[in-house]
């Protein structure tokens, strides 16, 4: 896949994310969207490094889609407790 796929991915990978994880985010629709798109990244990196299990080259495989997913629910995450709070202190 070329990086255009994985941004792609990236994208709909986010939103899924936000799906799974509902709730007020601190970087709004962009945060998310970068986010995920990040975590497509991160994901299949992981996926590759650690499991033993590289992502496939084609865009429809559930196994990229799955370190796709995963990778945007870490970030999210970790994105969450970093900066969660940021807005309430105004």
């Amino acid at each position: 896949m070329g990086i255009v796929s994985w941004i792609i991915l990236g994208l709909l990978a986010g939103a899924i994310a936000k799906i799974l994880l509902p709730g007020r985010d601190p970087g709004g629709l962009i945060g998310t969207t970068v986010i995920g798109i990040a975590g497509a990244f991160v994901g299949g990196w992981i996926s590759a490094r650690w499991l033993d299990r590289p992502v496939a080259n084609h865009f429809y495989d559930g196994a990229t889609w799955a370190a796709a997913i995963g990778g945007s629910l870490v970030l999210l995450i970790a994105y969450r407790i970093v900066f969660g709070n940021s807005r309430d202190r105004r």
